[in-house]
């Protein structure tokens, strides 16, 4: 099975796995009918502070992941969510969906390389 990034306003929509919105808000003009989503993960979204300081800035970027990689250690939400997207990769592809225009710099591309840390990730992976 493998581990996806999609940007949610991609078309046509990748729908061959378990789809995951990572962004802690809704993704505007989208409608929760067509986003074909199984779960919206905003617990696990960069926090409202840290979000806003970042604003998409990519110079600021280095310093966003830093942070937000720190938030991830500290977040209670965080083991229960690696075991979601490992329990699901045993059966199917997990999708990682964010809205962010800038593909490059954005915590979805974060989220998605701290997955493949993961040991239990690794596993399902290999």
């Amino acid at each position: 099975m493998k581990l996806k990034l999609e940007r949610i306003y991609t078309k046509p929509a990748d729908l061959n796995g378990y789809r995951i919105l990572v962004d802690r808000l809704w993704p505007r003009g989208i409608s929760k009918i067509r986003a074909t989503l199984d779960n919206w993960e905003k617990s696990i979204a960069p926090s409202t502070e840290l979000r806003k300081w970042f604003n998409h800035v990519p110079d600021r970027f280095p310093e966003f992941k830093t942070k937000y990689l720190a938030e991830l250690e500290q977040n209670p939400s965080t083991k229960e969510f690696v075991n979601l997207v490992a329990e699901k990769l045993k059966k199917q592809n997990v999708i990682l969906l964010y809205g962010a225009k800038d593909q490059k710099h954005n915590q979805a591309i974060i989220i998605y390389n701290y997955l493949l840390q993961q040991p239990a990730i690794k596993a399902e992976l290999d």
